[in-house]
């Protein structure tokens, strides 16, 4: 069963082929336990894409070109799907109702673009600067952190639209048990995250919860619960939050 589940996982969150015959409720109950390791999956690409870059003639803009497109290509967009839904509902400045609306509306929206654009060049420079400090391995376990985080939140909130792929994964789910586990597994990230660059890995962590206690107050004011598409929206920012604290770090730590 735990097996099924994390294949279910691994197909609904990533591009990698899981073939499963039948879907189990009971592994859909645990398939939010098995996020982070997609995080695992694109955090070993990201480590594996660092230690190739460091071994060839790649310059720092070519490395993150490819690091900022890792996780896009192993996902799918899943995430950033629901990262410019949401930022298109959000830019509405339109009441709940019609938000809600927006988030189901498949067509994509000048909001959207333009933000999905600011995204993905911001999170460009932050991984060329933090090549220039040779500071990345510290952002390696964010992918992971990430997935929990995002998981815990989904477990912990309540669901805004009572239907949706999101539902059908939550409505019978253990959540606190999904809940306790993705704390545990958030607290070894953060601790592979300091342990492995100090400074410039608090500094991301701290970016991570941050964005944590941000998201949770205006998901609940806006849209009175989480979504699928709110949820993917969470881990897009924490992610780039997280880079954002690593390169705070990287330079503080570099002053010292």
């Amino acid at each position: 069963m735990l097996f099924k589940a994390f294949l279910t996982a691994l197909s609904t969150y990533s591009v990698i082929p899981a073939r499963i015959k039948n879907w189990d409720d009971r592994a859909l109950k645990y398939s939010l336990c098995f996020l982070p390791a997609v995080g695992v999956i694109i955090s070993a690409a990201l480590a594996l894409w660092t230690f190739a870059a460091n071994h060839l003639p790649v310059n720092n803009i070519m490395f993150a070109i490819i690091a900022v497109c890792i996780p896009l290509l192993i996902t799918g967009g899943i995430h950033m799907d629901g990262y410019m839904d949401t930022v298109d509902a959000l830019s509405s400045r339109q009441p709940r109702e019609r938000k809600m609306e927006i988030l189901k509306d498949s067509n994509t929206g000048a909001f959207a673009v333009i933000w999905c654009a600011v995204y993905l060049l911001v999170c460009f420079g932050l991984y060329n600067e933090l090549a220039a400090f040779g500071r990345i391995s510290a952002v390696v376990p964010v992918f992971v952190l990430s997935r929990a985080l995002s998981a815990a939140n989904v477990s912990s909130l309540p669901n805004a639209r009572k239907g949706g792929m999101l539902y059908s994964f939550t409505k019978g789910s253990a959540q606190r048990t999904t809940f306790f586990i993705m704390l545990i597994v958030a607290a070894a990230a953060v601790f592979l995250m300091i342990f492995t660059d100090g400074l410039t890995g608090l500094f991301a962590a701290i970016a991570a919860f941050i964005t944590v206690f941000c998201y949770r107050k205006m998901v609940m004011k806006q849209f009175g619960g989480t979504t699928g598409d709110t949820a993917g929206f969470f881990l897009q920012v924490c992610e780039g939050a997280c880079l954002f604290g690593a390169w705070i770090g990287a330079m503080l730590q570099g002053l010292f």
